[in-house]
């Protein structure tokens, strides 16, 4: 049996490869996917086939333009107004989103759906509206705070997921899903985390500094033009290092900003370690400013290609767009692996439902 899909905030599409490859999950087809993203819906639409949209969730739904029947809608509404890294969170719209995403879960017919969002989301005040509101549609939902390395991922990206089923047709899934992987040193018989050396090891140094038409993975491995104070910052810091690691030896060319700020902030500037997964890729990892974006042993920023594989998308995955636009939809993507993780549930869900119906 294979299940409609609908994406909706879907970005490149990393939730869709999750459920419907099956190298992750399989099992899904997707019918329809939605993002007001121009670029990453035509990364979307090169990956998946035409049926992606670029638009408006609300302007959608006011237009009264048909919804796709679907058996799942999955999606991430955009997670800045519960992020830490957003100080001034009240009264920001983006934490409303989930409305008009579950209008669309009403309208489509599905008998599951999954949103996905920062780790914050599982304690905030929208995690119970979601609740209440999922129950007077007639679902009942399970939630969980997900490691992405424990489900194959190279990377430490922690995610709220919710999944919401309907109560007079389903039993409660098994949830968490089981762990594939295992932190290195737990009492475990499972393999431990993919680490950035499992990842990206095996890449040589980048070539030219933009996207060129060559075969994957080295169509996005490319590097950048450093000033030679960005190269002389790289070299003096050592392999896991960080800006204290800068401030110690070379405080003549580290920033004032950070050398009046003595605590905190211990991956700017940092160096990823070769035997650990990634940090959590964000969409400027190009900037190691913004964190642990130093190649392990290189004197460079980790490329669009070293960033995609540690979100654990596949070389064959391809993108479009500038860039800056391919940078933001890796970054703003759900590692394939969770995905997958979290669609297998979704599918043992749909699949006890329908041998319940024979």
């Amino acid at each position: 049996m294979t299940y409609k899909l609908i994406d909706l905030f879907a970005g490149a599409g990393g939730m869709t490869l999750g459920f419907t490859d099956r190298r992750f999950c399989g099992g899904f087809e997707s019918v329809w996917a939605l993002d007001i993203d121009a670029s990453a819906v035509a990364t979307h639409r090169r990956n998946f086939g035409d049926h992606a949209v670029c638009g408006d969730i609300e302007e959608w739904l006011s237009s009264g333009r048909p919804i796709p029947v679907a058996d799942v809608v999955v999606g991430g509404p955009p997670c800045q107004g519960f992020s830490l890294l957003n100080k001034r969170r009240i009264g920001d719209r983006r934490r409303e989103l989930w409305l008009p995403f579950m209008d669309i879960v009403e309208r489509s017919g599905a008998s599951a759906f999954v949103i996905e969002n920062v780790a914050e989301l599982r304690a905030s005040p929208e995690h119970d509206q979601i609740k209440r509101h999922a129950r007077t549609l007639g679902f009942d939902i399970v939630s969980d705070v997900l490691m992405a390395a424990d489900y194959g991922a190279p990377q430490t990206r922690r995610r709220t997921v919710i999944i919401g089923y309907r109560r007079d047709s389903y039993a409660a899934p098994s949830f968490p899903p089981l762990a594939t992987h295992a932190q290195p040193g737990a009492q475990s018989n499972l393999p431990p985390w993919r680490s950035v050396r499992d990842a990206i090891g095996d890449l040589p140094r980048p070539i030219g500094t933009q996207i060129r038409k060559l075969r994957a993975p080295f169509n996005l491995h490319f590097g950048r033009t450093p000033t030679d104070k960005s190269m002389a910052r790289y070299r003096a810091v050592p392999p896991g290092g960080n800006r204290f690691d800068l401030q110690r030896n070379a405080p003549e060319i580290t920033p004032d900003c950070w050398i009046r700020k003595t605590s905190g902030g211990t991956d700017l500037f940092g160096r990823l370690w070769w035997d650990r997964p990634s940090v959590t890729i964000r969409t400027e990892f190009f900037k190691p400013e913004k964190g642990r974006y130093l190649h392990p042993d290189q004197h460079r920023p980790i490329t669009h290609r070293e960033a995609a594989r540690l979100m654990g998308f596949p070389d064959d995955f391809m993108f479009e767009g500038t860039k800056v636009d391919i940078a933001r939809q890796i970054g703003n993507a759900v590692p394939p692996h969770l995905a997958g993780a979290i669609g297998q549930t979704v599918r043992q869900l749909l699949d006890q439902s329908m041998k319940a119906a024979a």
